[in-house]
């Protein structure tokens, strides 16, 4: 696309440009004082990856359209922690200080129900944010980091992503709606809007990590998917005469009940007891389980049951 930056522009007229693009530096790891150096330099100099870097800057410069975009150069660890450094910044920066300042701004008299009420509010939505991060850090982004790992899954994770997102962004838009229609604001006041800017700007910081994770991370795993795929595709098969392997094998009735115990983080004890089952059978059911699905983790077993609609992310102990 016409107009993208180019690795060897000069960081500084990227950041003069856009100033959103300095949070997505500084999410790769990149501090200031980079002087008169170019993208490519820079990058070398802090060990970044230039194509995913430009990648990103170049598709939030162009207005983040919520479509796919070409990954063939995205290094997936590149993104993958990018990613989590912006979890970190949602999670430990950002969000605290918009409370501490809604805090500092509204009154919280006993005679202003409203105000505990868009506190409690507001604390709601975070939790929804830290349950949904904490979903994608403990489950997603572990099934990214055994495919970086080369290891043998044979089930798709990376598109788990995109169907959470709608919640938390349309919290944000309660939120808004709240203040700016319901909080009764006596007279000019300029730290109540300046929290309300902040979760506006919040809002829109939100939606572009959601974009990139749904239009450059879950492309970029599909295509890692893939090509661990390929690979393991041109290893040589031993015993050809049995044409169903174990992972083409069907789970039973209760084999499923015992996935779903599992994806709601239950132990072995937890499940034998509600089913009514010995351990031993529970731990051979369990056994069975791996074996027809070549997945022997918890948070493996957890994807499968959510890509296959045996429980939904509510359910799921994170």
């Amino acid at each position: 696309m016409a107009g993208q930056y180019k690795p060897t522009d000069k960081l500084s007229f990227v950041i003069a440009n856009d100033y959103r693009l300095l949070q997505i530096m500084s999410r790769f790891g990149i501090s200031l004082g980079f002087g008169e150096k170019t993208i490519m330099e820079v990058c070398r100099q802090c060990d970044v990856d230039a194509d995913t870097f430009l990648t990103v800057i170049n598709y939030v410069k162009d207005g983040a359209e919520n479509r796919p975009q070409h990954v063939e150069h995205v290094s997936v660890p590149a993104i993958l922690g990018y990613l989590k450094q912006t979890h970190r910044y949602f999670l430990d920066y950002l969000l605290p200080s918009i409370r501490f300042h809604l805090l500092n701004s509204i009154d919280c008299s006993v005679q202003n129900e409203i105000a505990f009420l868009v506190l409690k509010f507001f604390d709601e939505y975070v939790e929804e944010v830290r349950k949904h991060m904490d979903y994608e850090e403990t489950t997603v982004f572990t099934y990214v980091q055994k495919l970086i790992d080369g290891e043998s899954i044979d089930i798709e994770g990376g598109h788990l992503l995109s169907r959470y997102h709608s919640a938390i962004e349309g919290k944000l838009k309660e939120l808004k709606k709240l203040f700016i229609q319901y909080y009764p604001q006596q007279e000019n006041n300029e730290k109540l809007n300046s929290v309300i800017i902040s979760i506006y700007q919040a809002e829109e910081e939100l939606s572009i990590h959601c974009l990139v994770e749904d239009n450059i991370f879950t492309p970029a795993v599909s295509r890692l998917e893939h090509h661990n795929k390929q690979n393991r595709g041109g290893m040589k098969m031993e015993n050809c005469e049995d044409t169903t392997s174990a992972s083409d094998e069907q789970l039973s009735e209760r084999e499923k009940e015992i996935v779903v115990c599992v994806a709601k983080g239950m132990a072995n004890k937890e499940i034998a007891d509600k089913l009514y089952l010995s351990i031993n059978t529970v731990t051979t059911h369990r056994r069975n389980i791996a074996r027809k699905l070549n997945i022997h983790s918890s948070a493996g077993i957890t994807i499968y049951a959510i890509v296959n609609k045996l429980v939904t992310l509510e359910e799921v102990n994170m």
